[in-house]
């Protein structure tokens, strides 16, 4: 069975985003100027609300760039998503004859159960295939919320306070004080602003714990959206599968075969052991990311734009990160990447 697959390949069918807020649209990268539609203002002085967008799909580099694959596990054979979970109830027997039976039948009992797939796990299949598109939405268009605080020196701090994405056309936004989760704050930035307004933010690095953050997707953003009363991973399998069918169904199956000695109810709580220990697996992968936190590398060009021609900066527009990002070492470039911000 496949434990790891590239996130670049497990969501290759599902990428089609893009930054979703109109003030991003306004493409073509940094630096500008003349337009008298844009004012040019004197001073970028003031704090900043800023959405970053980057795209984790296509670059992400070492361990941070892969993610365990049990979603593909339980969609990729003709006879899934039932030998997904027949796998997974085995690998939960203690070791003896009763599991020696089941592993043996395996294809045989994987193939009955499909027969019954609508009493054992109707909504399984759609459910993965919802949350592998999902995922990789969030990974092509991961979005960073953060606030620009810039003196009348162009010394600036950035913190990273939350998360945005959007999926399927609904926003997420997610802050990490709400979550328990500390923020990033990155000191030591210069920001200038040419008489142009073409705006520079100075290279700095931002390392986030990108594990962490993507367990925030899943479990604060996907999950819910697909089952409402699910909260984690391990409650959808439980929702979406029913392990009591598959437990009839499975000592069925083995009797057909003349194996009379796999009781129901053992099936039953492997399958449900099983399905949790998956769960379980997924979450202890991202955890072993966050063995080393994955970081940005930045540097920035934008439009400063003065709206209300008091001087004073109110809009970054046309903003575009460039750099690369290291996971344990490891660089990689960094794919398309843009920012725009409001004064607070």
């Amino acid at each position: 069975m496949k434990t790891i697959i590239s996130l670049s390949m497990l969501f290759a069918v599902t990428v089609s985003g893009c930054t979703s807020d109109t003030q991003s649209d306004d493409a073509g990268g940094g630096g500008g100027g003349g337009d008298p539609a844009q004012p040019v203002p004197t001073t970028p002085e003031g704090a900043y609300a800023m959405e970053s967008h980057f795209d984790l799909a296509t670059n992400v580099p070492g361990t941070a760039g892969t993610i365990t694959g049990y979603i593909i596990d339980a969609t990729d054979s003709p006879d899934d998503p039932t030998l997904f979970i027949v796998q997974k109830l085995t690998a939960a027997l203690p070791d003896g004859a009763v599991k020696n039976a089941v592993a043996s039948a395996t294809p045989f009992v994987a193939g009955y159960l499909n027969d019954k797939l609508l009493e054992v796990a109707p909504t399984f299949f759609t459910k993965m295939l919802t949350l592998a598109n999902g995922f990789g939405q969030v990974t092509k268009d991961f979005g960073t919320l953060e606030v620009l605080e810039v003196d009348a020196a162009g010394g600036a701090v950035k913190t990273v306070k939350g998360l945005h994405f959007e999926i399927d056309g609904v926003v997420h936004e997610l802050y990490f004080a709400d979550l328990g989760i500390a923020e990033t704050r990155v000191d030591g930035l210069q920001v200038t602003l040419a008489k142009t307004g073409a705006l520079a933010i100075s290279e700095h690095k931002v390392p986030l714990q990108y594990g962490q953050v993507m367990r925030v997707a899943l479990d604060q953003a996907l999950i819910p959206m697909i089952d409402p009363a699910s909260a984690n991973l391990g409650q959808l399998f439980k929702h979406a599968v029913n392990c009591t069918a598959v437990g009839t169904y499975v000592h069925a199956a083995l009797a057909e075969r003349g194996v009379t000695f796999v009781s129901a109810s053992t099936v039953e709580a492997a399958c449900n052991t099983g399905l949790a220990a998956g769960a379980k697996a997924l979450y202890d992968q991202m955890s072993r990311i966050d063995g080393a936190a994955l970081e940005f590398g930045l540097s920035g060009e934008a439009r400063g734009v003065d709206k209300n021609r008091d001087g004073k900066m109110d809009e970054i527009v046309t903003g575009t990160w460039s750099g690369d990002l290291r996971y344990a070492g490891t660089p990689a470039p960094l794919a398309e990447a843009k920012f725009f911000g409001a004064r607070l």
